[in-house]
C-alpha cells in the first residue's frame, strides 16, 4: 500500500512496463514528491541503496493527463492501471485491488488532472552519461521526447536480470496474496505469513533485504524466496515480544519494528506500515498460539523451572523451597 514517508512523499513498490508494449513488468520502488512534481522510481528503497543512488526513471506530474484502471486493457496483467502522458502510456501493476485504488487516487489528486503547457516542455538531448557523486559505477541515461514529453530512464543494455530487477519468476498466483505458495526450509510447516522485509545485520549494523517466513514454530529469513536453507531461524520460544521500533526517528527508517528475543534484538523495516503492523499481529499471535494466552515468558521460563527436577534440587540445596518439595521428601 502506498505509505506518507517522514519526507511527507507518497512511496511504495508497483511493478512498472518500462519498455512499451514488451509485457514485462519490472519491480521498482516508487515516491510521489508532490513538492518537486514529480514521481520516480528506484530499484528499491533509496535507504537500501548505495549513497547516491540515481532513479530508474522519472516523470513530471505536470506531463500527466489521466490516470485510470486498465485492467479491459490488460486482462493479463493483474491489478494493472496505466499513467497516461502524452503519446506514451505507462501500464503498472499494483499488490492488490486495493493498491491499485490508492495508487490511482493519490496520482489524479496529484496531477489534478493537469494538461502540460506547450512553453514547459524542454528540447530533446542527446543520450548522456551522469554519474552520482560518490558512485563507483557509471550509469548511462537518456532522455526521449515521446509525444511532446520528456521520459527520463536509464539504459539497461545488460544485467537486466541483476539487482533482482526481473519478477517474472516472482509473480503471484491470480487471487493470492504475494507472499502465498513461496518455497519454505520444511514444507511440512504451515507458513503463517511471508514476505520480504530489510533486516539490519548483527556486526556490521548495515541494511540487507530478505524473505522471512513465520510459521507455527519460529521466524526463518533467507537470501531470497527460492531459498530452501534458511540463512537464519529464531524459535518463537526465544522471542518476548514483537512491536514497533521506538527508535525509528534515530535510526532515520519508515515502518520499523523490532524483535526482543532473549540473546537480541532485531531490526526490521517492513515495505509499508499495513505491512509493518500485520507482521507485529502475526508474530504476536502465533507465540500466543504456541505458549497459551496469558503465557509470558517470563512465566513460561518459570513453568519450566519448576518442572526440572534438577533445578529443584539447586533450589533445595541454596535455602529456597516449596510446600510441594518438602511433602515430597518426607514422604
Amino acid at each position: 500500500m502506498p505509505y506518507v514517508d517522514r519526507l511527507n512523499r507518497i512511496c511504495g513498490f508497483l511493478d512498472i512496463e518500462e519498455n512499451e508494449n514488451s509485457g514485462k513488468f519490472l519491480r521498482r520502488y516508487f515516491i510521489l514528491d508532490t513538492v518537486k512534481g514529480s514521481l520516480v522510481w528506484y530499484m528499491d528503497n533509496p535507504q537500501n541503496l548505495p549513497k547516491g543512488a540515481e532513479v530508474i526513471g522519472s516523470l513530471k506530474l505536470t506531463y500527466i493527463s489521466k490516470v485510470s484502471d486498465a485492467t479491459k486493457l490488460r486482462p493479463k496483467a493483474e491489478f494493472c492501471f496505466v499513467i497516461n502522458a502524452g503519446m506514451r502510456k505507462f501500464f503498472l501493476q499494483a499488490n492488490d485491488q486495493q493498491d491499485l485504488v490508492e495508487w490511482v487516487s493519490v496520482l489524479n489528486k496529484a496531477t489534478k488532472i493537469t494538461v502540460p503547457k506547450p512553453g514547459d516542455v524542454p528540447q530533446p538531448c542527446v543520450e548522456s552519461p551522469l554519474e552520482a557523486p560518490g558512485a563507483t559505477k557509471q550509469v548511462s541515461y537518456k532522455t526521449e521526447i515521446i509525444g511532446g514529453v520528456p521520459i527520463v530512464t536509464a539504459t539497461q543494455e545488460k544485467g537486466e536480470g541483476q539487482n533482482g530487477a526481473d519478477r517474472g519468476g516472482l509473480r503471484k498466483p491470480p487471487n493470492q496474496p504475494y507472499y502465498i505458495n513461496r518455497p519454505t526450509y520444511n514444507q511440512d510447516q504451515t507458513v503463517v505469513k511471508a514476505g520480504y522485509c530489510v533486516k539490519q545485520g548483527a556486526v556490521m549494523k548495515n541494511w540487507k533485504r530478505r524473505y522471512f517466513t513465520l510459521d507455527e514454530n519460529g521466524l526463518s529469513y533467507f537470501k531470497s524466496e527460492l531459498d530452501r536453507e534458511a540463512l537464519r531461524v529464531i524459535p518463537l520460544k526465544e522471542i518476548q515480544k514483537a512491536q514497533e521500533c521506538k527508535q525509528s526517528d534515530l535510526m532515520m527508517r519508515d515502518n520499523l519494528f523490532e524483535l526482543v528475543t532473549t540473546s537480541r534484538t532485531f531490526y526490521i523495516q517492513s515495505d509499508s506500515p499495513e505491512d509493518m503492523h500485520g507482521w507485529i499481529k502475526a508474530i504476536s499471535g502465533a507465540i500466543v498460539a504456541q505458549r497459551g494466552p496469558g503465557r509470558s515468558g517470563s512465566t513460561m521460563r518459570q513453568a519450566r523451572r519448576l518442572s526440572n527436577p534438577c533445578i529443584q534440587r539447586y533450589t533445595l540445596r541454596t535455602g529456597e523451597c516449596c510446600t510441594e518439595l518438602n511433602v515430597t521428601l518426607r514422604l
